[in-house]
């Protein structure tokens, strides 16, 4: 029996870094270079880790590539004095990313921090954005509850009291929290989720990088009517898949995009924020089922 007769089918993703304005920028590539291109864009507290599990799931028939912003995962972390931690340069260096990789027409999967990344995106080049996927990524006033709360706070006046006040949302508790709070079966969890993420945040200054990021969230509340007017406009397909249990952005901002989007395929899952962690099993067929056909290949 020949070596290629024995060979895997199972997909192998690349992890590869490249410079995206000077500044080493990680990504996680699999599937065919001619295939449609899905992105993957992660979100807070952890990186492209998330997707670990989905890239292989789907690069037999895309093109999958999941950046780590500046700051998280993999990527350079340059000291905040030289590098504007915010989302709209975070969707800069994105777009600088999928330029450089020459792809010019995707589908997004956004999840938390992603939402506001990908969406800023859409506004930048409404045309190459060909479908969503949303996983508890918000884009509305309804999903923002009572746990936003001491964030709103902080975006009334910056002070450095209110920062600090926000500080035990970067500690292992929390991470822990965000992955197993509204969870029916823990067990389908993996720890070494919050073990990695919480030695990423870790870091020496980047807990500072990320109350900065925790500021600069109140300028993608103020574009959330430009975010509806793109999804209003433009109709690109959707697939919301949420974890309905989430307090972070819990299930009204999900039922909310479907006025805009009143064609979006919405599914409520029973789980939490990190919904692809327990749920993969629901979502990668919901996810192939719906790019088959809102992406079609050739």
């Amino acid at each position: 029996m020949t070596a290629a007769a024995t060979r895997s089918t199972f997909a192998v993703t690349h992890h590869r870094t490249t410079q995206v304005e000077g500044i080493d920028i990680f990504y996680r590539e699999a599937g065919p270079a001619d295939a449609p291109v899905v992105v993957l864009l992660h979100g807070f507290p952890t990186s492209s880790h998330m997707f670990r599990h989905l890239i292989p799931a789907l690069a037999d028939r895309y093109h999958v590539i999941a950046p780590d912003y500046p700051g998280f995962g993999q990527s350079a972390m340059p000291a905040r004095e030289d590098f504007p931690y915010s989302f709209a340069k975070f969707a800069d260096v994105v777009d600088g990313l999928l330029d450089r990789l020459g792809a010019t027409s995707y589908a997004l999967y956004v999840m938390d921090y992603g939402a506001p990344v990908g969406f800023r995106l859409a506004l930048k080049h409404p045309e190459r954005v060909k479908a969503l996927i949303v996983q508890n990524g918000n884009a509305y006033e309804e999903g923002l509850r009572a746990f936003w709360d001491p964030l709103r706070d902080y975006w009334a006046d910056g002070s450095a009291a209110k920062r600090e006040a926000l500080r035990p949302t970067v500690s292992l508790e929390f991470t822990r929290f965000q992955y197993v709070d509204g969870v029916k079966d823990v067990s389908r969890i993996d720890p070494s989720n919050w073990v990695h993420d919480q030695a990423l945040l870790d870091r020496p200054g980047n807990a500072e990088i990320q109350l900065d990021l925790f500021y600069d969230y109140r300028t993608n509340v103020a574009l959330y009517p430009r975010f509806q007017s793109f999804f209003r406009e433009h109709q690109p397909p959707t697939l919301i898949v949420w974890g309905a249990n989430d307090q972070i952005f819990p299930a009204e901002g999900a039922r909310a995009f479907k006025r805009e989007l009143p064609n979006a395929e919405l599914h409520l899952l029973e789980s939490g924020h990190f919904a692809l962690e327990d749920k993969a099993d629901e979502i990668i067929p919901l996810m192939r089922d719906f790019l088959a056909r809102a992406l079609p290949t050739r």
